[in-house]
């Protein structure tokens, strides 16, 4: 599997950026973008984090960190701030706040510049294939828990 950081984003020293350009598609009739449209872009943000941080879904499905398994949204407190319009470029921000056994929440915030338009805390919890809750493999923790592996540039 090849990643770029111009598709996946790129690590901080706390966490992970991504930048979304809004298309058409993500706005409603008005060009602003559609409230759901919000969790799209930071469930991609999720995704490419985990992707640097060398933790891909396949991965663990396949059982690729113990057994099998997989990461599922259990809440999300969000708070939708200022509106973002079409060929708007956002800024994605994902960071960890707390690991624990079988739980992991994130901290995202979508920016637009300075401006922070969408901010969200998200409870992911770990569940096996069949759903059920299971602990975090060592080797996940230690991974999600080093909050500055590898920071990089953002794209040029």
């Amino acid at each position: 599997m090849t990643t770029t950081a111009s598709l996946s984003g790129y690590l901080t020293e706390i966490g992970h950026v991504l930048n979304v350009r809004v298309y058409f598609e993500d706005t409603d009739f008005s060009g602003v973008v559609y409230h759901a449209r919000y969790l799209h872009f930071m469930e991609r943000a999720r995704t490419d984090f985990l992707r640097l941080r060398g933790i891909d879904h396949r991965t663990l499905a396949a059982g690729g960190f113990g057994e099998p398994m997989a990461f599922a949204v259990r809440h999300m407190d969000i708070d939708f701030l200022r509106p973002a319009r079409i060929d708007d470029i956002l800024e994605v921000r994902t960071e960890t706040l707390l690991l624990g056994g079988a739980r992991i929440v994130l901290g995202q915030e979508i920016r637009l510049g300075a401006t922070t338009l969408v901010t969200a805390k998200v409870k992911v919890a770990v569940i096996s294939p069949e759903g059920k809750p299971r602990r975090m493999p060592e080797r996940v923790m230690a991974v999600l828990g080093a909050a500055s592996a590898a920071p990089q540039q953002p794209p040029a």
